[in-house]
């Protein structure tokens, strides 16, 4: 491999934020599974594809159209996303549409009207959160609720392409995984209110402010938290798990504009709680599973 092949590799990859993978990978698999799947074909390929394809064409698109923005944001160029070289933006689309068409084509011809559609809804709102014109991540509120749908998306569609039923339970899971995505979303943006405004992007944290956007996303956990009890025993135990959340981004909750950089404490320790809510979540699910 060539030292320009490695570096675009390197980038295009790097570009998927790997980090998350399992952010949406996980959901679809355990609804898929919860939902009465079994372990075939359907799960095989939609695991595989939101764990790699999909965040290709999330992150991917968002880091070819947010350059500009990317270049004053100091938080780039880590685990936290790369600075995609202007040179990778045509290949890092390509690689994204052409990795994302034949999953989305076996899933389609594997499922159901309805999986289609839930399908199609989270395909659309990955594109709509970046691509010129659309861009509703520079739209306050929409944002956010645009990348919430990103995360609960892949869980709904494992659901559906399952023939699982929208029962209270798996209605009040999903809600409360929507205000948990909401509420890291908004808090995810206090971070880079200084660079956004520099590069001329709104976003929820840029309109409410940073100190404003840290309290909706408290409320937003603890919103959450209250949803999941709606999901009975033991499931409600998972109701507990919004309390770290919330302990460790109350530190910022007054905190000004222009220091919204010190934000990236909290946001990095957000990386870290979701590998431990995961497993804890795993358990929960585990138990639920025993008790049916």
């Amino acid at each position: 491999m060539s030292a320009t092949t490695a570096a675009a590799t390197r980038q295009v990859i790097g570009s998927s934020r790997p980090v998350s993978w399992i952010n949406t990978a996980y959901p679809f698999a355990a609804a898929y599974l919860l939902a009465g799947g079994s372990v075939d074909r359907a799960l095989v390929l939609g695991t595989l594809y939101f764990l790699v394809p999909y965040n290709l064409l999330m992150y991917g698109l968002n880091d070819v159209f947010d350059y500009e923005s990317d270049l004053r944001n100091p938080r780039k160029g880590s685990i936290e996303g790369v600075v995609l070289d202007r040179r990778w933006h045509r290949l890092t689309i390509w690689a994204a549409v052409g990795s994302n068409l034949p999953f989305l084509l076996a899933l389609v011809l594997l499922g159901t009207p309805a999986s289609t559609a839930v399908l199609a809804v989270s395909v659309l709102a990955v594109i709509a959160y970046s691509a010129p014109v659309l861009r509703f991540k520079e739209r306050p509120f929409l944002d956010s609720l645009t990348s919430s749908t990103h995360f609960v998306s892949p869980a709904v569609f494992g659901l559906v392409l399952a023939g699982g039923e929208p029962t209270g339970t798996a209605l009040a899971a999903l809600g409360a995984f929507f205000l948990w995505g909401m509420a890291s979303h908004a808090f995810g943006a206090v971070q880079d209110v200084t660079a956004d405004r520099a590069g001329g992007i709104a976003s929820i944290a840029t309109w409410l402010g940073a100190a404003r956007t840290v309290r909706l996303a408290i409320g937003l956990y603890a919103a959450a938290g209250v949803a999941v009890l709606w999901t009975g025993w033991p499931g409600a135990l998972a109701a507990l798990l919004v309390v770290p959340y919330i302990a460790s981004i109350a530190p910022f909750r007054s905190v000004s504009d222009e220091q919204c950089e010190t934000a990236n404490v909290g946001w990095r320790r957000f990386l870290w709680l979701n590998i431990l809510t995961g497993f804890l979540v795993t358990q929960l699910l585990i138990a639920i599973a025993w008790t049916r």
